[in-house]
């Protein structure tokens, strides 16, 4: 029997399971689906960087919710999904940041418990009396010793995969995408709350949480040069929050603004995964930089786990040009 060449039959193949409704034998015909898939995904995942579409994971912001993207890593690592480029805003940027440096999801996990309000910033009694009665703000700077600490103080190329994190200029409302330069100073810039934080300078800029104006930043990953995007997105649900300290109620009006846009670079993502933590305060409550409890985490690798093979079938389905054209 004459045999179809074998970029061809691969994409035959890939139309006949995916889209051609089967009348009889459905749980045959879903097993056969199910076969190719995965036929296809090992065929396509296993080749390096440069000869497939390039991959690129992006982590939105959330505060203590995206503490729910160390889970989602966990699963996408485990099933040997491979991301190529990362780019992430605010809590996104502290956890992509550190994944982009090649810490696994369990170096993550007992990173993200030391992240609390002593790690992030320099809140004490009396610096607390000044923000009450001085209105003096606080500095993040202990944040980004941390960051450096366990980043060994590096620049963004030399990261394991290429990085990028977004701020905001408080003087133009526009944002800043950080991908060369010193890691520590963009990522704390990125996760600087304003009205709680003082504005972090950086060349003759004033830099604040990129969250206000770039929660999901699929532009970034674009930039670093990302074909199919994956999003992890940890949104509020406004409609549960009631805000309790005023860290809390500052997060809420930057989450909110950022939901004005966050449609739009949804949209823009291939793929979407979004752990169900809307109903956790983006601040935990009690503590700056948050306290990221399993629970949270879980979420996130129960939402990777339910929509893992679809996200598998989007990169295929994305790649079928090149399948055809027998570049894969």
């Amino acid at each position: 029997m004459k045999q179809f060449p074998r970029p061809l039959s691969k994409i035959l193949w890939l139309l006949i399971i995916l889209f051609w409704p089967p009348r009889i034998h459905a749980e045959m015909d879903l097993s056969a689906n199910a076969v190719l898939r995965d036929h296809l995904w090992k065929d396509i995942s296993a080749k390096p960087k440069g000869q497939r579409p390039t991959i690129g994971l992006v982590l939105s912001a959330g505060g203590t919710r995206a503490s729910a993207h160390i889970g989602v890593i966990s699963i996408l690592k485990e099933s040997g999904f491979p991301i190529d480029v990362v780019a992430g805003t605010s809590m996104g940027a502290i956890i992509g940041s550190l994944y982009a440096d090649g810490k696994s999801p369990d170096e993550l996990r007992k990173l993200s418990l030391k992240m609390g309000a002593a790690t992030g910033s320099n809140i004490n009694p009396w610096t607390l009396i000044e923000y009450l009665f001085a209105q003096k703000l606080f500095s993040s700077k202990k944040l980004e010793r941390f960051i450096k600490k366990e980043l060994k103080d590096k620049r963004f190329e030399q990261l394991q995969k290429p990085f990028a994190c977004v701020a905001m200029d408080i003087n133009s409302g526009e944002a800043i995408i950080f991908r060369e330069g010193r890691v520590a100073p963009a990522v704390r810039a990125s996760m600087n709350l304003p009205g709680i934080f003082k504005p972090v300078e950086y060349r003759h800029r004033y830099l604040v949480d990129g969250a206000i104006v770039d929660y999901v930043p699929v532009d970034a990953a674009k930039l670093l040069g990302a074909q199919w995007i994956l999003a992890s997105v940890t949104e509020d649900d406004f409609t549960r929050a009631r805000p309790d300290s005023v860290l809390s109620s500052m997060q809420q009006v930057i989450d909110i603004r950022g939901a004005v846009i966050l449609d739009t670079q949804k949209k823009a993502a291939n793929f979407l995964i979004e752990p169900a933590v809307g109903n956790v305060p983006s601040a935990g409550g009690t503590t700056l930089y948050m306290t990221p409890t399993p629970w949270i985490i879980d979420q996130g690798k129960l939402a990777a786990n339910r929509f893992l093979h679809k996200a598998e079938q989007s990169y295929i389905l994305f790649s079928m040009p090149a399948i055809a054209k027998g570049y894969l």
